[in-house]
């Protein structure tokens, strides 16, 4: 019991500072006519996830993800954004169109595409914006790895929590009416940006030698500077 509370402590502050952006992005999710309140909580929930255990993995096989690398996920949100635009710049009835021509085609495999991806879109930019719980989450994983099923479910619970305070904001009698209506348009252009600037890490990957500074000298090069380090005091004695 001594162990669990402070873990548990521990897990909320992990938590709340790692997702306290995602309250951002639920709200633009929630408050898009395109996004059902139970495919942005589901979205949501496998982003967790997904992060969750791949954390997991990176910690047990002790695997150190390169932030270079990390910072590509940023296309998946971008990649959205600007379909988001798209469909903004084609007007409100060019989507609709569309799924009424799938739905004469096939009655529910089309609804359940379309909600499947929803979900998976939700996910996806879920996933993209948690590059600092990857930093976070892999060392809290590998310190006590006995204690990855409190953590997991700390995140569970807060991730419901987190859901809910998004979805109150969208329903609020005094803002919720404001963010409903830029809502739809506000959430490409959040994306975008968000894509943008978690992309703005993978610049480590175009000059790594500046981000990671001059590369190390070779083993003959050391040797060599380690043996003049020697040699000279005996020839400020020598020239004395």
């Amino acid at each position: 019991m001594q162990q669990i509370l402070p873990a548990l402590g521990v897990s909320a502050v992990v938590f709340i500072s790692t997702n306290l952006d995602d309250i951002l992005l639920l709200t633009a999710f929630f408050s898009d006519p395109d996004f059902t309140p139970r495919q942005v909580v589901a979205g949501q929930f496998l982003g967790i996830a997904a992060l969750v255990l791949a954390s997991v993995a990176c910690a047990l096989l002790a695997v150190r993800v390169p932030e270079g690398w990390i910072g590509l996920l940023g296309l998946a949100p971008l990649a959205l954004g600007l379909r988001g635009l798209w469909a903004l710049r084609r007007g409100p009835g060019a989507g609709e169109d569309e799924d009424a021509d799938d739905a004469d085609d096939a009655d529910n495999e089309p609804r359940g595409r379309a909600a499947r991806f929803r979900s998976l879109a939700v996910a996806t930019v879920t996933v993209a914006n948690g590059g600092d719980n990857l930093g976070v989450y892999i060392p809290l994983f590998s310190s006590s790895p006995g204690l990855i099923p409190l953590h997991a479910a700390v995140f569970a619970v807060m991730t419901g929590a987190l859901c809910a305070l998004g979805h109150h904001l969208v329903n609020h009698p005094v803002l919720g009416s404001r963010i409903r209506r830029h809502g739809r348009v506000a959430l490409p252009f959040v994306l975008i940006g968000l894509g943008l600037w978690i992309l703005s890490d993978a610049l480590a990957l175009i000059h790594p030698s500046s981000a990671a500074g001059p590369p190390p000298a070779s083993l003959g090069e050391a040797d060599s500077v380690q043996a003049a380090r020697r040699l000279a005091p005996s020839v400020v004695t020598g020239s004395g």
